[in-house]
């Protein structure tokens, strides 16, 4: 049962390649369908795999596959209208990467083995490259090289830090499994210098996929030219997914009473990302790549609030779900703004309010949420993060962090408000808003917003049983 949730999404990516356009369209939304209520089975059963050494239903697995199952269905059912209307050449190849890439995701979010989840990891590289590739210019050609290239030397540290962790076994003279499971009941005995090796070189590699800084240079230019469903993608749930691998190791390290040297280090980099966001966001002039860095920025304070501890980390998961759902949403109004305007730079695009009413109630929804206006979603998971920063005794870094954010703040809402008030001589072309094209960016914000005042008690559950493992929660 568990193997077959990343095995279903494979086999429908490979039949798409020899199907045509409509039947390849159709098979996308059913896959989606039909991984989101494997995922929601797999959810309320846990059941055993059949590869039981390799895989496993793990709470922060679970919580990242349910928002990738989520997010996907509603790609999917976007992404149907919006290849009517650009009119891809490379339909059919676009559409079958990406249901592997559903696959390859969902195999890390399943992956209980080391070895395992590196080489999904890598895959979701391989899966992912083509859809960047798509338009085929120079530019989305550089973009492509650029990330294969990057992430890939991010992935082989990441190897290399496996080893490390093996070596830490041997040196201790210890047999174990590699699954996390075993590896975390025998963390107390391995070498605390080879096992903190191989945390940075792990951190370092699956933090350049999650686009860390200074490792995060690939990002911008792969979001920006990739796509909207897959820009959607890419910064929704795959960065989700290299932070996932880091989040395993840093159970281990944890288990073995260094939870306060990978504390430190993740806030390091956490905080030089956000730095890096706000540097950039100030003075871009591109909206698809001033989402990016917003995912940067996302990405550094999830991982300064995971290593924060305690209540910072609670607050780091809450940041991780409602990133996923708001920025997938603004990805998918970016991809309406660029099909009306068919133009990405900001000058150009203005007065959203009255040219695209539908679009623009989304993006600034979007906007309002991402940037962490109170009470939503992003705002109490920042408030968490502080929180922990402050009883941690941190206080620096909780002054860095909270001046960097309304840095960012200040340099989003100036390029937003530009796109939707400001006049501009490039006039939106013939699109219109269908509601395929709309509604499921509403979903998307409206289930970040319900879970603001309203969490099922399993989700809860889920999220606190995975904290827990690291060290957080709520007291």
């Amino acid at each position: 049962m568990v193997e077959i949730v990343f095995l279903a999404p494979l086999i429908a990516g490979f039949l798409v390649f020899f199907m045509p356009k409509s039947l390849g369209r159709q098979l996308l939304v059913g896959t989606g369908a039909v991984h989101l209520l494997l995922s929601l089975i797999l959810w309320q059963t846990k059941p055993s795999a059949l590869l039981g050494e390799y895989f496993a239903v793990t709470p922060e697995g679970m919580l990242s596959l349910l928002v990738i199952s989520l997010l996907f269905f509603l790609i999917s059912i976007y992404t149907v209208s919006y290849l009517k209307e650009s009119n891809l050449q490379s339909e059919t190849m676009f559409t079958g990467f990406m249901l592997l890439f559903l696959s390859t995701m969902t195999m890390v979010t399943l992956s209980d083995h080391l070895m395992v989840l590196w080489i999904a990891i890598e895959a979701t590289t391989l899966a992912s490259a083509p859809l960047i590739y798509t338009y085929r210019s120079s530019a989305s050609l550089e973009a492509t090289w650029k990330y294969v290239i990057i992430c890939s030397v991010g992935i082989a540290m990441a190897l290399l830090g496996s080893v490390f962790i093996t070596l830490s076994m041997d040196v201790a003279g210890l047999d174990s499994a590699l699954s996390f499971s075993a590896l975390t009941q025998v963390a107390e005995k391995m070498d605390p210098l080879w096992l903190k090796v191989g945390f940075v070189f792990i951190l370092v590699g699956y933090g350049t996929k999650m686009g860390l800084a200074p490792m995060h240079t690939w990002l911008p230019d792969a979001h920006s030219e990739a796509p909207s469903p897959a820009s959607a993608l890419l910064s929704g749930v795959l960065l989700n997914c290299a932070y996932l691998g880091i989040f395993k190791i840093n159970k281990i390290m944890h288990a073995a009473g260094l939870a306060d040297f990978s504390g430190t280090i993740l806030m390091v980099f956490g905080l030089m990302s956000i730095l890096a966001a706000a540097t950039f966001i100030l003075k871009q002039n591109e909206y698809k790549r001033m989402l990016a860095y917003s995912s940067i920025e996302n990405m550094g304070i999830i991982a300064f609030g995971t290593g924060i501890g305690g209540i910072g980390i609670y607050g780091a998961v809450i940041c991780m779900i409602h990133h996923s759902l708001i920025k997938s949403s603004l990805f998918l109004s970016s991809g309406n703004i660029l099909l009306g305007y068919g133009n990405r730079l900001i000058e150009n695009t203005g007065d959203m309010v009255k040219r695209m009413p539908k679009t623009f109630v989304a993006f600034f929804s979007g906007f309002a949420g991402i940037a962490g206006f109170p009470p939503l979603g992003i705002f109490i998971g920042e408030l968490f993060i502080i929180v922990g920063a402050f009883r941690a005794g941190h206080y620096l870094f909780a002054g860095i962090f909270i001046f960097t954010l309304c840095v960012i703040f200040a340099g989003f809402a100036n390029q937003v408000m530009k796109m939707s008030f400001n006049s501009s001589s490039e006039q939106a072309g013939e699109f219109k808003e269908k509601a395929s094209m709309v509604w499921p960016q509403y979903i998307l914000l409206l289930t970040s917003l319900v879970l603001c005042f309203f969490m099922p008690d399993t989700l809860y559950q889920t999220i606190v049983d995975a904290v827990t493992a690291i060290g957080g929660g709520l007291k």
